[in-house]
C-alpha cells in the first residue's frame, strides 16, 4: 500500500488543527501559513511525494 502525501496540503492540515487548538493564535499561523506556501511554490517543492 503506497501513500502519497503532497507538502501543502500536510501543512494545511496542520495550520488548520493548530487553529482549532489555539484560536488566539490565529494571525501568527496564517502568516506562518503564507510564507511557507510561498517557499515551497518558488522552490518547487510542492511536487515533493512522500511514500
Amino acid at each position: 500500500m503506497n501513500i502519497h502525501l503532497s507538502l501543502t496540503p500536510l501543512i494545511s492540515l496542520l495550520a488548520g488543527i493548530l487553529i482549532l487548538v489555539m484560536p488566539k493564535l490565529l494571525n501568527f499561523i496564517v502568516a506562518i501559513y503564507l510564507i511557507a506556501i510561498g517557499v515551497i511554490g518558488l522552490l518547487g517543492l510542492g511536487s515533493i511525494r512522500l511514500h
